[in-house]
């Protein structure tokens, strides 16, 4: 019982970071089902594609109200991304993707996301106005026609999101700056648009094939959505520069409580490569 209402005081948890920093908290989503509610691995997963699909299309209204979404990049990167979700989804289903290795694979993805968040949250800001984004610290787009790449790239996100659960807000910004060529303001509610187009595309790709807790689901959403409108209210009076880089130390030390909870995984068995022969064996009398 004591588990179960920390794990839904994390639901809220999840949406105050949305709220506050715009991104991250989603990824608590599956160690919190899985460790606190004890939901099993593939179910965890299909589950979180729901919370974070939900939660990230609430976030996507107050940028579609400034007009911040831009609606053709996200059908060209989200469908890419849709068809990698799906596929990844389909590949969990197969022999050789264990439990453990989704925990694994979602562990170092979570340490790539805090080390994104703790190193974007230490470089300098310029002054900018407050309903505006400091873009000085990405560079300007890299070719003429990194457009193209957006469906590769697309590809790959989708099929992480689709195998763990992950958003991936944290490769998808930065794609949609470089090489979509899309203004930040719009990258960010762009991403949280293609998010959500990802998590209905994984979440059919499990459908059928895995029990799902839906009260758990309704519920969990409903926390993380108060969690964001309690976030959204809080960050006019909290730095998200200082927050972002304590929530990546945070992300930090979640991962490194997965990596150890699977260390059996990296134990090997003690096999000799010489067959045993008993100790009084004929074959040992021989010279």
């Amino acid at each position: 019982m004591v588990l179960q209402f920390v794990g839904y005081l994390l639901a809220i948890v999840i949406g105050l970071s949305l709220g506050l920093i715009g991104g991250g908290g989603s990824v608590l989503a599956l160690p919190v089902l899985v460790y606190l509610l004890h939901i099993p691995t593939k179910s965890a997963v299909a589950m979180t594609l729901v919370i974070v699909g939900v939660v990230s299309l609430i976030g996507v209204i107050p940028h579609w109200r400034k007009g911040h979404v831009n609606l053709p990049k996200a059908l060209i990167f989200g469908s890419a991304t849709m068809v990698g979700a799906f596929l990844g989804a389909k590949l969990a289903s197969y022999p050789w993707v264990t439990d453990t290795f989704q925990l694994l694979l979602f562990a170092v993805l979570m340490l790539m996301a805090a080390v994104f968040m703790i190193l974007k949250s230490r470089q300098p800001h310029a002054r900018v106005p407050e309903d505006e984004i400091d873009l000085s610290q990405y560079p300007p787009p890299v070719c003429r026609y990194c457009w193209l790449w957006l469906l590769t790239e697309g590809l790959g996100i989708g099929v992480l999101t689709g195998l763990v659960g992950v958003g991936g807000g944290f490769a998808i910004v930065p794609a949609l700056v470089l090489l979509g060529k899309v203004p930040m303001k719009e990258a960010i509610g762009t991403s949280l648009l293609i998010i959500s187009l990802n998590s209905v595309a994984g979440f059919l790709g499990y459908l059928g094939r895995v029990d799902l807790d839906y009260p758990l689901v309704v519920s969990f959403s409903f926390l993380a959505a108060l969690g964001i409108l309690l976030g959204s209210y809080l960050s006019r009076y909290l730095k998200p520069k200082d927050l972002q880089q304590g929530f990546g130390y945070f992300l930090m030390v979640i991962a490194a409580f997965i990596l150890f909870q699977q260390r059996d995984s990296f134990r090997q068995p003690k096999t000799s490569l010489m067959p045993t022969i008993p100790y009084d064996s004929p074959e040992r009398t021989k010279v």
